[in-house]
């Protein structure tokens, strides 16, 4: 009897799951059923709220005089549907996905339809499903931002390579040595800036499609870290900013060095730029873990926005940056078989921690 029994459990998990007593009005869409002559037999409180009509006034009415939706290129939407030779994309006999559709006066509603029939091909029933499109303009409004953001923080830089480069080329036998290598210098720290916001945005899309590779190696994270602090130092931040520990006889760890690059200089540069006071970066190993640790002392962040502080476009305190950097870094860490997480710093900062597995990695099946 196993056999009927395997059979019975997978008939059991084919069946759609029912749940009891759900009714139209707690689904948080709006719901407009019809019969098959094209009258509304039932509607939800989501959908009176849209439509700004009772229930009482639409059940019954039909569904063209209830709902005379168009296109937005001004067509009768149900006309449209009923024109088989000319049919949009994405529309067919069963009905369509969400689209955007209006009323009389302009309102916006993102329409979904499933139509059931018959095997003669007869419409049994057609249910409507109708929301605002508010989520998708927060959406775009998102996007929106996201492009002025990048468009911001590329102009900047860029400006100032214009700008020196240009000194140079006009007056290069009137600046010193010195004052040359210091324009140089700048136009190489911009360069690397555009090449870091770039690589972010690349990375971003990496991570939204899971596509998203590392190469790992046997690496030296501590000596990673030391080359990062030894950057900013030269590029003009105090010795006293930095304290760097690292434990003795550290694990192996295999790791991708320039992705594990990106990790440092997005944790370290953001207690820079963020924090307030020493930053302090610890290299240690915890029960078979590689731990990094970087503390500011600034004001932290606050229990509440913890959930959030790897989310893309996530900034805190005042806006700055792309929000895409922290995003990134927790995509770089899961992608290597780690976490990252923030919490308090003992000088009451933020603590960013990332752990990172020791040894040489299993092989791929």
């Amino acid at each position: 009897m196993p056999e009927a029994r395997g059979s019975a459990e997978a008939a059991s998990s084919a069946r759609p799951l029912v749940v009891p007593d759900l009714q139209l009005d707690d689904l948080p869409d709006g719901v407009v059923v019809v019969a098959g002559d094209g009258s509304i037999t039932d509607l939800n409180q989501a959908a009176e709220r849209l439509l700004g009509r009772p229930r009482t006034e639409l059940v019954g009415t039909p569904l063209r005089r209830a709902l005379p939706l168009q296109d937005t290129s001004g067509r009768r939407w149900w006309d449209v549907l009923r024109d088989t030779a000319r049919r949009p994309s994405g529309v067919t006999e069963d009905g369509h996905a969400e689209r955007l559709l209006l009323l009389p006066g302009g309102t916006e509603l993102l329409v979904t339809a499933r139509f059931h029939r018959d095997d003669s091909g007869r419409l049994l029933r057609a249910v409507l499903a109708l929301r605002t499109p508010d989520e998708r303009r927060r959406a775009e409004t998102d996007t929106t931002s996201l492009i002025a953001t990048v468009a911001h923080e590329l102009r900047s830089p860029l400006t100032s390579v214009k700008q020196f480069t240009a000194s140079l080329l006009r007056r290069w036998d009137r600046f010193t040595d010195e004052q040359k290598r210091l324009m140089l210098s700048t136009v190489q720290a911009d360069a690397d800036r555009v090449s870091r916001l770039v690589g972010d945005l690349l990375d971003v899309a990496r991570v939204d499609a899971g596509r998203l590779t590392v190469h790992r190696r046997p690496m030296d994270l501590a000596a990673l870290v030391r080359e990062h602090v030894d950057r900013l130092r030269m590029a003009g931040y105090d010795d006293e900013r930095f304290v760097l520990t690292v434990a003795p006889e550290l694990p192996e760890l295999w790791a991708d060095p320039d992705r594990m690059a990106q990790v440092v200089t997005n944790l370290v540069d953001n207690a820079v730029r963020h924090g307030a006071g020493t930053v302090e970066v610890t290299v240690a190993a915890v029960d078979g873990w590689v731990v990094l640790t970087v503390d500011d002392g600034g004001e932290g962040v606050p229990d509440e926005n913890r959930p959030y502080v790897f989310s893309k476009f996530w900034h805190g305190g005042a806006r700055s940056g792309t929000g895409l950097g922290l995003y990134v870094t927790r995509g770089l860490v899961e992608a290597h078989g780690g976490d990252v997480d923030v919490d308090t710093a003992p000088a009451g900062g933020a603590r960013f921690t990332v752990r990172l597995p020791a040894g040489e990695p299993a092989p791929a099946a």
